[in-house]
């Protein structure tokens, strides 16, 4: 069953009244799906079904151990972690890194990532902005809640537009979060932590437990809630708010009415609790997404096993459950210590997920609508440390894209002989972040959205589509 069930929510007068949801992160709003259809349409796209499913690697990956080794540079830099041909004549990656090794035809491999904020969250992979960066009032918001404004709740089943799934950092800090869109724009966040196991840093659980109110939903009815009495509540509230609703200028009672509006959406329809319900996934399916690894003991506390690769299974039901940006997270690859027997673990449940999952979406015809983007927040060092680590390195970092009509089979951009900094084709976050719009039919140098005093806005400032990908 699913539950959007009572906490409170505060009013910008200062007034907590106690509400029949937990209205947590949700919410969408806004100008309406004609207009992404319309520019769909415009780009020669002409699909309604277009999505991204964002997979954060989170805590930083090391380029040289994935998809940028370096066997000629000195072991103090490479390591023991060999290379391995692929798909792709004269392309080599990691030897930790099979499964994407035989498929690299479907897959563009980001070599020469710039312009890296260096602070250990999500947010510039989910907005394509450093957190310094000038900002309207309120902030820059992720690219998943302006791709919710613009769809507004009009979705297969009512499912939400933006679902962010992440857990780590990603979630304790808030990293999708919706900026000057205000609170309306806020992704759907349900609580997956009985799922997946994500074990935090002791100062990141300080942090969760001060910011806990709104990050996640409960996906259960409340005991005793009915639709019937649901029907009831929503009439009452529409009666007892109309007044403040008229006089609200900071949008608050605006985005409670979005909440209560997806809240009763996703409660009758049952497409979203649907698709979050693994059990009703084909055993076959289920098993392919899994690599067979024993259980074992975790390199690392905060390192996740071999169940995370579900995730991206997750992900994909709720692409077909209508959803049109999802964000996942794999933890944890914040290697200071420890960086080579980490990455033997952790790259190897990431290379067996996206493996299955690009080809899961192709067997389903739906790869050629679906981007898929797996990156993190930064880089790691090419020197190890004196801890067997590798620290953070914001100068290059890497990523991985498939699917979504790109031109794949591919490598873009060059590093040095230690993968310490782009010496051909520098990309930046941003122009990642352009590409993704450029998926979905949305220009993002022409299209604006509106904060919560009308002001239009641009939805990036300098990213451009990546040529090689979309030309």
């Amino acid at each position: 069953m699913l539950n959007v069930e009572g906490g409170h929510f505060r009013h910008c007068d200062g007034v907590s009244r106690r509400s029949f949801l937990k209205v947590g992160a949700l919410g969408i709003g806004g100008l309406g799906l004609a207009d992404v259809l319309r520019a769909e349409t415009n780009a020669g796209i002409g699909s309604s079904r277009r999505a991204i499913i964002h997979i954060h690697l989170d805590g930083g990956p090391p380029q040289m151990d994935m998809i940028d080794p370096k066997p000629d540079s000195p072991v103090e830099y490479r390591g023991d972690i060999k290379p391995i041909s692929t798909s792709i004549p004269g392309l080599h990656l990691s030897e930790l890194m099979p499964k994407v090794a035989k498929s690299a035809h479907r897959f563009a491999f980001l070599r020469s990532l710039v312009g890296a904020d260096g602070q250990h969250n999500a947010f510039q992979c989910q907005s394509g902005y450093k957190g310094s960066d000038p900002a309207p009032a309120g902030g820059w918001p992720a690219m998943g809640c302006v791709v919710g404004r613009l769809i507004e709740n009009k979705t297969k089943g009512n499912t939400p537009a933006f679902v962010d799934l992440m857990q780590g950092r990603g979630l304790v800090r808030n990293s999708a979060r919706p900026g000057f869109l205000g609170p309306a724009a806020s992704p759907f966040r349900p609580d997956i932590s009985s799922m997946f196991k994500r074990e935090l840093e002791e100062g990141m659980k300080g942090e969760l437990a001060r910011l806990r109110a709104g990050h996640t939903t409960s996906l259960r009815m409340s005991e005793g809630l009915t639709v019937g009495r649901l029907d009831d509540r929503l009439s009452l509230l529409k009666g007892l708010d109309r007044t403040r609703r008229a006089i609200d200028a900071a949008g608050m009672m605006g985005a409670f009415d979005s909440f209560t509006s997806q809240a009763y959406g996703i409660l009758t329809s049952g497409a979203v609790a649907e698709a979050m319900d693994l059990s009703r996934e084909d055993p076959k399916t289920l098993a392919r997404y899994v690599p067979p690894m024993k259980e074992s003991k975790l390199a690392f506390f905060t390192s996740e096993g071999p169940q995370a690769a579900k995730k991206l299974l997750l992900a994909r039901r709720l692409i077909e459950a209508g959803a049109r940006v999802v964000n996942v997270s794999i933890s944890d690859f914040d290697t200071h210590s420890k960086n080579f027997s980490r990455m033997k673990q952790l790259v190897p449940i990431f290379d067996h997920a996206i493996a299955a999952l690009v080809d899961d979406l192709s067997e389903r015809g739906m790869l050629d609508e679906v981007t898929v983007l797996a990156w993190g927040e930064f880089g790691r060092t090419p020197k190890v440390n004196k801890n067997a680590g590798r620290d953070h390195w914001p100068k290059v970092a890497m990523g991985m894209m498939a699917g979504g009509g790109l031109n794949v089979g591919q490598v873009i951009g060059a590093t040095d002989r230690y993968a310490s900094e782009a010496i051909d084709r520098p990309v930046h976050y941003q122009d990642v972040i352009a590409t993704l719009y450029h998926g979905l039919g949305i220009n993002p140098q022409t299209t604006t959205v509106a904060d919560s005093n009308g002001r239009p806005h641009y939805l990036l400032k300098h990213g451009r589509a990546i040529r090689e990908l979309t030309g």
